[in-house]
This record gives C-alpha cells, structure tokens and sequence, in this order.
C-alpha cells in the first residue's frame, strides 16, 4: 500500500500557532486549521474477512449524518493475516474528555489528528470512563464531550476504537490523571467496603468493583454486571449511527487499566514494586463466601476458609514464598484447586460482560474486543507467580491463555493483548522474564482457538527496536498475526521529528504486513514518502501537532 503524506492533512499554518502560543501558555497546546470533512467511498469486498458495505453517510453543513441505504454487513478493518496489512490505532490521552464532559484542547485535538491521518494511521483509541459519563448519578449519562471527539475523528477521515472503561484512572503505569469511579459508586461502597477488591491484610482497592459481587444487587438496586450493561446500552443509543462506521470498535473493560485481571500490582501508595509477585485479591466477603461455596462443591470445606497462608506479599520474589518457590504448594493438590477457582471466577466474570457486550453491539457492525495483560516477570519460573495473582493460572504445567482465548472466541471478541514491543534482551535478569515467550504462548492459544489477535505495546517506546519487534511479531510464523495494532501513546515527545519519523515507519512498514522498506533520504519517485520530505513537515508542524 501507498502512503502518501500531503499537504491538505499535516500542515498547519503558522499565523494560527503564533496565536495559539498567545493564548495558551503551556507547552501541552496545539493550534489547527479548519478543515473540510473529507468524503468516504465504500467498496464490498471479496473475502467475508473484509468490509462490506451497502451504506453511505453523507455530511451536512450542519455536519448532521444521513443514512442512505441500509447497512447490512460491516467488519470495521480486515481480519489480516501475518502477511498482509495491519491497521494501527494510537491511543489518545487519558484526560481526553475532561471532568466536566467537554473535549480536552479541541484545537489541539483537531491538529494532532490531521498530523496522524497525514502519517497512514488508520483511527485512535479513547476511553470512555464509567466515572465521567455516569458521574452525576445511576443511569444518568452525558456523552457530550465523546460526541465531540466522534464528530472531529469523523471529519479527519479516521476511525475509532472506544474503550468501556469501568475502572478508575490513576494508580498504575502510565496514569497521568485521575479519574475515580463514579460518586455516587464510592458512596456505596464507603457504605460497604467489600464492593472492592481486598488482599490478605485487608487493604481496599478502589481501582474496580470485586467481581465477587456481579450478580448481587449492591448498586443501588442493580448488579455491576446490569450497571455495566446499562451504561453500553446507553453508548449503543446515543451513537448507533455511528457504530459500526466511524467507531470502528468497542472495547469491553473487564478489570483494572482495563485489562481481564485481578489488581495484583497495584503502583499506588508504592504498594507493589516491579518484579514482585503481587498478592491475591480474594479477600472481600462476596470472594471469601463463593471460595467457601466451592471448597463445600468438591468435599474440601476447610480449604474454603481463606486464601493461601504461604503466598508472601507484594514485592516478594517467587523462592521467598513457600506457595511460589520451585516446587511450591502452587503444584499441590490444594494448589491446584485455588488457582481453579480463583482464575475461573476472572473467566466467569470475562464471560458475563462480553456475552453483555455481545447482545448489546451485536449487529452494529463494530468489532468487540477486550484485553487482557502481558504479565511477562517470572515467566521463566516454573510457578509463573505474577501470572496467578493476577488470575492467569498459567505455570509450567497448565496453559492459562488457551481458555481465555477460548472464552473470547465464544462471543466473537478480539483478544487484545500488551507488551508487543518488549524483548527478553531488555529485561533484568533477576526478573526472570520472558515477554517474547508469552506472547509466542498467547499467539498460539489465539490460533488454536481460532481468536483474532490484536496488540498494544506495553510501555512508551518511540525506537526503532520496539518498533521492529512489534513487527516482527506480526510476522511471525509461530502463531496468529495480528488484526490490529494501538500504539500507546499520543503525547508530545510522538510529534518530535525522530519520533515522528519511526512512527510513520512503522505505520507503512505494518500496512505492508511487515515487508515495508525504510523510508529514503531522497524522493525518486515522486511518492512524497522519504525522509527529507517528513522531516521538513516535521519542522514546520512540531509544535502545532503536539500533546503532553
């Protein structure tokens, strides 16, 4: 595929940011000209594997949409194989949407955009939190500020990945705001404290409700699960002509950041240090009662009363547990049935929300995903021990991602997963790590299951290294390719000219199935694809297409 960069999309005039500079101070601001909404053309596809449409959207001044013909068939992006081209996303900041549920720097916003369509990027990621839209009361939504960014990602000719984000923000890795659950959520759970997640010491963690709970009614009258639910269902209505369209996916939160995970390695409060184990969060009343229930299910009532006595605590390393060493009691008979239970309740609770998702979306044309994490430190243990607080009963001698696959593939669901970038190489080597092992096991289980597979980079990388790994895992012939990938992060170290550089690099180097060139330092065919050519819109633009 051709990637052209052209003038219409990346170039930003200087009397604007001259004025910008005037009116906002920080160094986080942007400036942008207006744009006119590009027009779209659909064709049908050969392969069920790609879009099929029988629909146009046409743009009124008013920039109203107008449906046309009838949508019958869409599959947002193609489903590509290890040679074939990768749509990549990039995610955008956190506080995209602001409290108050207006769109963060619009003008910036729009600039930064139109600087990513010009680089071959194919949409953006953002999180839609819980804690945002439904935060003046239950059922009570404000979609305001999504509205805004749809309408200005529709006008750029991008697509949209939404992430039903139903955790907290701040906290963990890469959290640059905070944005708690809704109020009205905490109230409740200041009420009864074993809403949340809670360890062996009896710390809460407020970061997402204990999936112990789903189906008790402990939200004002209404499960997680039906909360959950009603705030999609309410995503669905308020956007249906859009998805499907310029929402390209849903993305279903399942956990912590996110991710179908128990929040093991909490960052906050410098409760967990990175390579420790982690600690079980089993500890709530709704967990403690359902371990009892299925202790008495098997005849083994005494193993119901509490979670494993021996399993250390959050920075600990594997040999300083007796339940993690080499040959701990995670291998034990009892060991075995904790890691049963324990991982079945994250599987459960996957399963409940997608197949939510599932009858929610089903029909809208967008793609469902969910995520789950690249827990790669002490990969290389026999225990896997970081894995198995996180609810991955994953050891040396039990696949753990093969029956999340298997549980992602029942409802049709993308299985999206992080640290795509990382080589073993880089890690330390007390860690005992191996996130090329793990993502090798993953893409394996995926295809196995017949799962589409989809990738995130786990860190803020801008090299060339992590760039290439991410592409050599596409191509990779040990396992699936990849459908999709979401680069994290939009910020403004992206828009700095090497930076920039890689990323555009990397962009035609995926839509090419990893079999693209390096860019050239002059242009011979008139392509406007080298490197003198981005490096002089990068001068021009650096500072107008730049966020912090």
């Amino acid at each position: 595929m051709e990637l052209t960069l052209n003038s219409s999309s990346s170039l930003i005039k200087r009397k604007d940011a001259k004025n910008s500079r005037n009116q906002e101070s920080s160094s986080n601001n942007m400036t942008f000209a207006k744009m006119r909404p590009p027009t779209y053309q659909f064709q049908a596809k050969n392969s069920v594997k790609e879009m099929k449409f029988t629909h146009e959207k046409t743009y009124s001044p008013e920039n109203e949409t107008t449906e046309r013909w009838e949508k019958l068939h869409v599959l947002s992006y193609p489903h590509p194989k290890s040679d074939s081209s990768v749509p990549v996303f990039v995610m955008l900041p956190l506080d995209t949407v602001t409290m108050s549920g207006h769109l963060n720097k619009p003008r910036a916003m729009n600039a930064s955009l139109m600087a990513l369509k010009g680089a071959g990027v194919e949409g953006v990621m953002v999180d839609a939190w819980w804690g945002l839209v439904e935060k003046d009361g239950p059922m009570k939504y404000n979609w305001d500020g999504y509205a805004e960014l749809i309408q200005m990602v529709q006008k750029n000719g991008l697509k949209l990945q939404v992430v039903m984000s139903f955790h907290q923000c701040g906290g963990n890795v890469g959290d640059s705001c905070s944005i708690p659950l809704p109020p009205w959520v905490l109230k409740e759970v200041s009420k009864n404290p074993d809403l949340v997640y809670t360890d062996k010491s009896g710390r809460r963690n407020p970061e997402y409700i204990s999936l112990g709970c789903d189906s008790v009614p402990v939200l004002r009258g209404r499960t997680p699960i039906q909360v959950y639910s009603d705030f999609m269902r309410s995503f669905r209505e308020r956007f249906d002509n859009h998805i499907g369209g310029v929402i390209a996916e849903i993305q279903v939160g399942m956990g912590p950041c996110g991710e179908l995970r128990y929040p093991s390695y909490p960052e906050s409060n410098g409760t967990w240090r990175f390579p420790g184990i982690g600690e079980f969060q089993c500890y709530d009343k709704y967990m403690k009662s359902s371990l009892q229930a299925y202790a008495e299910s098997i005849g083994k009532t005494n193993w119901g009363t509490s979670g494993p006595h021996d399993a250390g605590e959050y920075k600990n390393l594997p040999e300083e547990t007796e339940f993690f060493r080499r040959d701990g009691t995670w291998n034990s008979e009892y060991g075995k049935f904790f890691m049963e239970w324990y991982s079945g309740k994250l599987l459960e609770h996957g399963d409940q929300l997608l197949s939510s998702a599932k009858g929610i979306f089903q029909g809208s044309g967008a793609k469902l995903s969910g995520k789950v994490a690249g827990i790669h430190w002490h990969y290389n243990t026999r225990s896997h021990a970081a894995e198995l607080t996180a609810g991955y009963y994953n050891t040396r001698n039990h696949d753990g991602y093969l029956p999340i696959a298997k549980m992602f593939n029942k409802h049709g669901v993308v299985l999206n997963f992080t640290c795509m970038e990382m080589k073993d190489g880089e890690q330390p080597e007390h860690a005992n790590c191996s996130p090329e092992g793990l993502v090798k096991q993953v893409q394996n289980a995926t295809r196995q299951a017949g799962t589409d597979l989809a990738g995130e980079n786990a860190l803020e990388r801008y090299d060339s290294s992590a760039f290439g790994q991410v592409v050599a895992t596409n191509r990779s012939d040990s396992g699936n390719g990849l459908t999709a990938f979401t680069y994290l992060r939009m910020n403004k170290r992206l828009f700095e000219g090497q930076n920039w550089q890689q990323l555009v690099e990397f962009v035609k180097n995926m839509k090419e199935g990893g079999h693209g060139r390096r860019l050239s330092e002059e242009d011979t065919t008139g392509s406007d694809l080298y490197v003198g050519f981005v490096k002089g819109r990068i001068a021009e633009n650096v500072e107008e297409a730049a966020l912090v």
